[in-house]
């Protein structure tokens, strides 16, 4: 039945509304990924990218192997909004919108150019903004062919079939004083992203994907160092109790003392240990959003904060799930479901407590076997906050106080001074501003001299305590910050 509202056409101006969409937000880095979810999409197992330099004539170009696209699949390709995102799609689809193709590439260029090879034989059409800006009727028009003088880069599409995206008047990556270095400083950058965006496609001794930025491979980076064996968590997959195909995977990485400092820089990530932490969250394998706590929290929203560094979790989420999740156009956003966020919490709060005990012992384990190290601190959590106390229990500590007769007094009454003087607001800034916990337990401290201070405790516990040469050592291990140096208790003599 035939409305009986009046209506009148309203078409949006190309020029206008091009210039709009180049707003979204992207980035060299996030446009890029973009794009090889088109490759992916088509079956590509291999992706060449060339950043070209010439000044401002330099031009961007992205060639893949896959299945290209007929004269028809290539005219949809590249209308912008021919594709409703509420269609359900196959599952291995990496798109939503069908406009990353176009938004990805007029973000970074005024001239976009696709050649595709398909069943049809090649193919080639183009957007010009430049074009669009002068056109006397303001139309949608699309190029057919390559732009005047850009014909030979078409000849890289070699293969019997794939795809061609060649960006050129690079206006938002070429800008006035920009050097050839800024240029090479840009394509680390877009390898960093790539190698961790498609980190699980390019993985393994036969990866799914090979990514060749400027005739080098990408390297997968892996947030999660999977399988490292220092890390102290890493528990099975966790399934959603109703969405079973929702898995999350929580990691705690290892603390830095237990890296080398070529593993530690690598496992940083491209924004740093702090920024990395939180959750990551993957469709089809492909990542979105790179470590993020996602607004939730017990009270208020997690901050990314140092003592939580070490955490970092996977989820994976189905292509069917977008609408839930809100995931924007540039695939780089996404905000969790109710239904979802009592049991993120909850997975959040157990792997952040664990990154946190991590963090502050500086990878050392707090129990021995089933046995709890007996630490020299110890927290008390008041109604109107928390103080840190001595714990006198500490067999260094009460050896001391047993020992100590008339001098009882005193010695309580210096170790309350340091309790009520211990510099907590200076070790939180100097912790803040270095990027790391405060050097404690003898690190760098010479062997002999930990081992000395030892001795002093190993006689005690012999000659005033009664204890054997094996169980004075056994109760050595077990106590803070000597059951860090296993090798040197061994060594202590049997006899004195």
């Amino acid at each position: 039945m035939q409305s009986s509202f009046k209506s009148r056409s309203a078409p949006p101006k190309a020029s206008a509304m091009v210039e709009a969409l180049r707003g979204l937000g992207y980035n060299t880095q996030t446009a890029l990924a973009d794009i090889i979810d088109n490759s992916i999409a088509a079956g590509a197992n291999e992706v060449h990218i060339e950043f070209i330099w010439a000044e401002q004539e330099s031009c961007v170009l992205c060639l893949d192997n896959g299945s290209g696209m007929t004269a028809d699949g290539l005219d949809r390709a590249m209308r912008l909004g021919d594709r409703n995102p509420l269609e359900e799609r196959s599952a291995g689809d990496l798109g939503r919108f069908g406009l990353g193709l176009k938004t990805a590439s007029f973000s970074q260029c005024r001239r976009m150019t696709v050649a595709t090879r398909g069943s049809d034989g090649l193919h080639t059409l183009r957007w010009d903004l430049d074009f669009l800006a002068s056109s006397a009727d303001d139309g949608w028009h699309l190029l057919e062919g390559p732009h005047p003088g850009s014909e030979g880069f078409l000849e890289r599409l070699t293969s019997a079939t794939g795809t061609l995206v060649l960006w050129e008047e690079l206006d938002r990556i070429v800008t006035p004083g920009t050097t050839v270095q800024d240029f090479l400083n840009l394509v680390d950058k877009v390898e960093q992203h790539l190698g961790m965006v498609f980190h699980r496609y390019l993985e393994g001794t036969r990866p799914r994907l090979r990514i060749l930025l400027n005739g080098q491979p990408v390297k997968p980076w892996d947030p999660f160092m999977t399988d490292h064996p220092g890390k102290p968590y890493n528990p099975p997959v966790f399934k959603h109790p109703s969405r079973k195909d929702i898995e999350a995977e929580c990691h705690v990485l290892p603390h830095k003392d237990m890296l080398s400092p070529g593993d530690f820089e690598r496992l940083a990530g491209p924004e740093g240990w702090t920024a990395q932490q939180g959750f990551y969250i993957y469709r089809n394998e492909r990542l979105l959003v790179a470590g993020s706590w996602l607004g939730l929290g017990t009270g208020r929203s997690w901050t990314k904060d140092e003592a939580h560094r070490l955490a970092r979790i996977r989820l994976d989420i189905p292509n069917s799930a977008d609408a839930d999740w809100k995931i924007d156009i540039r695939k780089s956003t996404a905000r969790p479901p109710v239904y979802l966020r009592d049991w993120l919490t909850r997975l959040a709060e157990v792997t952040r407590g664990r990154a946190r005990r991590a963090f502050a012992h500086r990878g050392k384990p707090t129990m021995l076997g089933n046995r709890q190290i007996a630490e020299a601190w110890k927290v008390e959590r008041l109604a109107d906050g928390m103080r840190y106390r001595i714990d006198t229990e500490h067999p260094a500590i009460r050896a001391v106080l047993d020992d100590a007769g008339s001098l009882l007094p005193q010695l309580k009454a210096m170790l309350r001074v340091i309790e009520e003087t211990v510099p907590v607001q200076r070790i939180w800034i100097d912790t803040a501003e270095n990027k790391d916990t405060p050097r404690t337990g003898f690190d760098k401290t010479p062997p002999q001299e930990v081992s000395d201070i030892m001795m002093v405790m190993y006689r005690n516990m012999i000659e005033r305590k009664g204890y054997s040469p094996s169980a004075a050592k056994e109760q050595l291990k077990q106590m803070e910050p000597f059951h860090a140096y296993p090798a040197l208790i061994s060594a202590l003599p049997d006899s004195l």
